[in-house]
Order: structure tokens, then C-alpha cells, then sequence
């Protein structure tokens, strides 16, 4: 790949956030980081010592309290500084506006994808998640279900839903989500590099991204910044349902 490309996919839970990150980074060479990701290669050091920063981390994280902004921006700058000659995806970062406006500080963005998917859709793919909890085999009632209801395929042991995946959290988790990421889209959309692809299934939303991805790599140029020096496609709306 002859140009850089730094890139931002952030989209609510449920979204297909992961598959469309994976295929990016098969198709293009990418390299994916989450923000989850980070925090645990800050924090786990193997050999060498986590740092300051990564210590306060894991102090907050053992509290199960949110790590404040100023130091997942440090944790996130440390991990992109170690891949400074690569083209790079981050997912799932930044989640509010100050985290947003420090990132543009220091590095340039090419582009923040954004995956736009009914609410309606997210709450039934999310509430239809089921586990077996000793293999991490996950089921989906939606499209992938076991074989025997509230069994796993192999065990015939029950299946457990995560707490997470529970209606009355999957509603709070969109809400959330919503509440802090929408002034984080209008940040993006003013420095004019957020590109929106709506749709109810991964498989359509895919080629749309696909072929984006393919125009901008084409068409950057350096990093002059905060803008893109070519006009994206459209946005790409799909409304055919699920199934």
C-alpha cells in the first residue's frame, strides 16, 4: 500500500462493527486496533513495564469505573506511535468529543466510517444472542441458531444469555451510546471526513465500505489536516429487511 491511510469505525453495539473491521484489515492490509485492545497491551506489558499512564488504567478498569478521556487518548497515542509507518483502523475510538478533538491535535484522520443501523434491528440481533459459557460458542436466534432451543450443539449443555444482551440493558447500552457519540459525528462531519453507510444487514452495508475504502486509499494525498481532498461517494442507504 503506497499511502498511509489512518481511519476511524465506530457504530453502536451490534452494529457488525467487528466483521466489517476484520474484512478491512483482509482486504486492505490494515492494522486493527480496538480500544479494548489497547488497554489490555498497555496494561500487559509481558516483559517490559506498563507505564504511568497504563497503571492508572488498570486502577480505574479494577474499580469497573470508565477511564477518564486524558488517559485513554495517552494509552491510544503510545499504541499508534509504535505503528506510525502503517496504514491503521481504530476501532471503537474516540467516544466523546474531547477524546475526538485531542486525537485531531496530534494526528491527521482520513476518514471516520460511520455504521448507521435501525435501532429496532440492533435490539432484536443483540437480545438474540446466546452463549455456552465453557466454549464461547455464540448463537444468534436471528440467523444462527442451535439446533435444540437453549442448547449448545456439541454439549447439548444450557445456553445463557449475558447480562449485556438482556433487553432492558441492550435499551441502556443504545442510549448511551447515542448520548455520547452523536456530538462525536458532528465534530467529524465539520472537519468534513465522516462518511455514513446505513443498512439493517453487514452483507449489504460491506460492498459500500469496501468500495470507499478503495476510492480513499486511491485518493490521499499526505495529510493535510483534518480534510479529505476529494469528495466521498454518497451515503449509501439500505432499507430491505433483514433475512
Amino acid at each position: 500500500m503506497s499511502k498511509l491511510f489512518r481511519s476511524v469505525i465506530l457504530g453502536p453495539p451490534g452494529s457488525g462493527k467487528g466483521t466489517i473491521s476484520s474484512r478491512l484489515v483482509r482486504d486492505f492490509g490494515l492494522t486493527h486496533l480496538s480500544s479494548g485492545d489497547i488497554l489490555r497491551a498497555q496494561i500487559n506489558k509481558g516483559a517490559g513495564k506498563p507505564s504511568e499512564a497504563a497503571l492508572q488504567a488498570k486502577g480505574f478498569m479494577e474499580k469497573g469505573q470508565l477511564v477518564p478521556d486524558n488517559l485513554m487518548v495517552r494509552l491510544v497515542l503510545n499504541e499508534l506511535s509504535h505503528i506510525s509507518e502503517q496504514s491503521w483502523l481504530l476501532d471503537g475510538f474516540p467516544r466523546t468529543v474531547s477524546q475526538a478533538q485531542a486525537l485531531t491535535q496530534e494526528l491527521s484522520i482520513d476518514s471516520v466510517i460511520r455504521l448507521i443501523i435501525p435501532f429496532d434491528v440492533l435490539t432484536k440481533r443483540l437480545e438474540g444472542r446466546w452463549v455456552h459459557p465453557a466454549s464461547g460458542r455464540v448463537y444468534n436466534l436471528e440467523w444462527n441458531p442451535p439446533k435444540v432451543e437453549g442448547k449448545d450443539d456439541d454439549t447439548g449443555e444450557a445456553l445463557v444469555q449475558r447480562d449485556d444482551d438482556k433487553p432492558e440493558t441492550v435499551r441502556a447500552r443504545l442510549q448511551l451510546y447515542t448520548k455520547l457519540t452523536e456530538p462525536v459525528f458532528g465534530f467529524y462531519k465539520n472537519l468534513g471526513i465522516l462518511q455514513d453507510f446505513s443498512g439493517t444487514e453487514t452483507n449489504q452495508i460491506w460492498p459500500h465500505v469496501h468500495r470507499y475504502v478503495q476510492f480513499k486509499l486511491t485518493h490521499t494525498h499526505g495529510h493535510a489536516h483534518g480534510h479529505s481532498h476529494h469528495p466521498p461517494p454518497q451515503q449509501h442507504e439500505h432499507k430491505e429487511q433483514q433475512g
